[in-house]
Order: C-alpha cells, then structure tokens, then sequence
C-alpha cells in the first residue's frame, strides 16, 4: 500500500486506492458495505493497472519497445486511457480503435495524450472494435496488439496488487467481492489472490439485463460502458464466480446518480450497476455483520455528455447569468 513520496514518473502513482463505507444508500441494511474507489487512480480508472502491468510485462519479455514499437488496442474508452498515459510516460505510439457509442470525453483524453482514435460502428460493440485493431495492425510494422481480453498479464495487474490491498484494507474480513465484468481481469485476479486465503468469499460478477452473455443469454446494445462486451473474455475466469447479478441501464445510472448526491462519489454508469447489486447481496440475511467490497471502476466526469449527466449538461449549457442586485 506504500507509496513514494517523490514519484519518478505516473506510472509509480498507480494502485494504492481507498476503500470508503457507504452510508446513506446503505440505510438499513445490517452488512458493511465498502467501495475500493479505483475511480480515483491517476486517470481516473481501475484500467490504470492493467494499462501498466501490461505494458511493462510485455517489456520485460522483449516484445515492446519505446521508439520503436507501436501499440495497438481496442478499449471501450477506460483502458484506452490508461494505456494513453502509460505510453505517453514511456514514449511509445499507441493506436486505439473503440465503438463511437463511447462518450465524446473519453474520445478527447485519449486525444489529450497523443493517441489515434479510430472510431468503429456502434453497432458492431467491442468484437468490432477488436477486429479493427486487428486489421490496422496488420497493416503496421512493428506493431503490437495488447489485446486486453485475452491477455494474462490483465488479471496478474489484480492479483498483484488490487487483492493484496483489498485483503490488507479490510484486515482479511472481506467476505464478498462484487464488480462489473468487462474483461472480468479485477474479479479473477482479485479472486485468483483472495480465494486461496479465504475459499469461503464470494464473488459477484455484474452484467447488464440487456446483454446477459455470462448468463448465457444474447448480446445486445445496453448503455453500461465499460461492461457487458457482449461475449465471454479469455481473461475471465467464470469458474471463480459465485454468483452473476443482471442488472438494467435504467437502475444503473438512478444508482449512479444517487452515489453523487447521496454519497458525495462522482463515478461512472457501471459503478452504479456494481453497487446496484452490492446492495441486493448485503440486504440477504446471510450477509448480516458481513463485508461486501464493490469496486467502483472510473470517475463520473468521464460521463458528463452521455445519459448518465445529459439533462444536467443540457441544463448547464443552457443557463444564463442572473443580474446583480447591487451596482458595482
């Protein structure tokens, strides 16, 4: 959990985030809940870790190399981000291809750090995304696909550090882990650390209603970014989920909401979905004294322009200036 007190570059400034009790929203129920605030990284996301671990093991086994080595990767924005930041702090070109149903924020960031964006069709979701990548890295010399969902190197950024801190913040008492699964690389790695410790802790995959792929069910578009890729990872372990809550966009975005004005967290559409279904579990009867952890993924900035904030957004472009009531 030690940090520097003098980084020497961002990428030392990674890991290491709090874990917050929730209140208000969790009136009444007997349990502990508790949120792993990953939204406050240095680029705002749980994807920090995985944009570092990634990069720096594909380093250490020669196959990258800064100046020479462009990277390639789809993303749905987060890990996109984080790459971004890893790669500008280490001074490779980075290609990202991501759906254009992703928000105009996330586009701008990625820009903001000297990374390509190319857009794919919204309809398409991540698999089309994934094949873009993979034809302009075709067409690269001396490319390297990343390839953050088939990618060990994803849950080892876990398993490495997110369960250990989670393990260590919580003195072992962590009895039920919950969080949203887009690459599923925090639930296995977490889980891969924290089972081995203690097998009796659950964990809790959360997908949306609209696309229950991990259910078994269809892909299909929902407004969850960030999870429900709309098929099953090669970097998710299912055999280590307990248990897989399906949850609306509608109820993740009122929860999203709640967790600014309740809660004072600002955080994203899937961090509302996480705690949507951390609730559910610690309202059981069995969960009463227990800890529930919920990740909460990435920060609610990152949102402002899609229909998490719109209204306000709207409300906020449209406002006028009042008139004094005194002269100056």
């Amino acid at each position: 959990m030690s940090k520097p007190k003098i980084a020497n570059n961002i990428c030392e400034c990674i890991g290491g985030t709090p874990l917050v009790r929730l209140n208000r929203l969790a009136e009444g129920i007997d349990a502990n809940v508790l949120l792993k605030l990953e939204s406050m990284e240095p680029c705002n996301s749980v994807k920090d870790r995985i944009g570092k671990t990634m990069i720096e093991s594909a380093e250490a086994r020669g196959d990258i190399s800064p100046g020479k080595t462009t990277l390639v990767e789809p993303t749905s924005g987060n890990t996109g981000i984080g790459l971004a930041m890893v790669a500008a702090s280490k001074g490779y070109d980075l290609i990202l291809t991501m759906p254009a149903s992703m928000s105009l924020e996330r586009r701008v960031l990625l820009k903001a750090f000297g990374a390509k964006v190319v857009l794919t069709p919204a309809d398409k979701g991540m698999n089309g995304a994934i094949a873009k990548a993979h034809e302009i890295a075709d067409a690269t010399k001396n490319s390297f696909v990343l390839q953050q969902f088939q990618n060990q190197d994803n849950p080892k950024a876990h398993r490495e550090s997110t369960g250990p801190e989670l393990w260590y913040q919580t003195d072992g008492a962590i009895d039920c882990l919950v969080g949203g699964v887009g690459t599923g690389g925090t639930l296995t790695g977490c889980g891969q650390y924290l089972k081995p410790l203690k097998p009796e802790l659950k964990l809790v995959a959360v997908e949306p209603v609209e696309s229950p792929v991990l259910s078994g069910g269809k892909p299909g578009p929902h407004k969850i970014q960030g999870i429900g890729a709309g098929f099953v990872p090669g970097t998710c372990d299912t055999t280590l989920l307990d248990e897989i809550i399906q949850i609306t966009s509608g109820d993740a975005i009122d929860v999203a909401r709640k967790l600014a004005k309740e809660e004072g967290i600002l955080c994203g559409i899937s961090s509302g979905a996480a705690v949507k279904a951390g609730l559910q579990v610690a309202s059981r009867p069995e969960y009463k004294g227990k800890t529930i952890v919920v990740v909460i993924p990435s920060f609610g900035e990152r949102y402002l322009s899609t229909a998490l904030f719109q209204e306000l957004f709207d409300e906020a472009q449209s406002q006028k200036p009042e008139n004094l009531g005194v002269a100056l």
